[in-house]
């Protein structure tokens, strides 16, 4: 019980820092100022479960690998994501969200399916998607990670559609995906001290 509850805080408080700066809050923002709120909140948040269903059966795969192997992979998955934050949070590009165009009206479903894809597919190989396979791996509890996971990321699209712009305009998000880089390369070095 003790391991799970770890695994789940772990997962949330990693995903949750991961993902603030990200590209699919971005998204999410930008989507909520061309469609009303609750579709795409209903997409993102599907799009998120999926991919945090994927993520943890991967980490599950990983953990009847043995130790050393296993251990190996955890510091790769994490060394990868902390050299995607650290180049994004290094970059001189200033990617920023479209300006907010005028509000399409269509039905729910389109909303709903539109934000799901564009999500669904954002999230493919993302920092968080390799932290969730790497918690998992780590703690052999995958329910917990998903879990933790897929809430830190209903958390932040929540944020996103709630808070918009005002958040988006006062977060420093190079430093934050600098941060998460750092904290990412630190759990790779300790994954790798366990293979050796």
């Amino acid at each position: 019980m003790a391991t799970s509850l770890l695994a789940f805080i772990t997962a949330f408080a990693v995903v949750f820092l991961v993902e603030l700066p990200d590209k699919t809050m971005v998204a999410t923002l930008v989507l909520t100022t061309r469609y009303r709120a609750l579709p795409v909140f209903v997409g993102v948040v599907a799009a998120f479960a999926v991919q945090s269903v994927v993520a943890a059966a991967f980490g599950s795969a990983l953990t009847l690998l043995p130790d050393r192997v296993v251990a190996a992979v955890v510091a790769v998955l994490f060394g990868v994501g902390a050299f995607m934050l650290l180049k994004e949070g290094f970059s001189q590009d200033g990617d920023s969200a479209d300006e907010a165009g005028t509000r399409a009206v269509v039905p729910f479903w389109r909303a709903t399916l539109t934000s799901f894809g564009v999500l669904f597919a954002a999230e493919w190989g993302d920092a968080s998607q390799l932290a969730t396979a790497g918690i998992t791996a780590r703690y052999g509890e995958p329910l917990a990670v998903g879990l933790g996971a897929w809430l830190a990321l209903v958390a932040v699209a929540g944020l996103a559609v709630l808070v918009g712009r005002k958040l988006a305009g006062r977060l420093p998000t190079h430093w934050i995906q600098r941060v998460a880089g750092v904290l990412f390369a630190v759990f790779a070095v300790v994954a790798l001290t366990q293979v050796f």
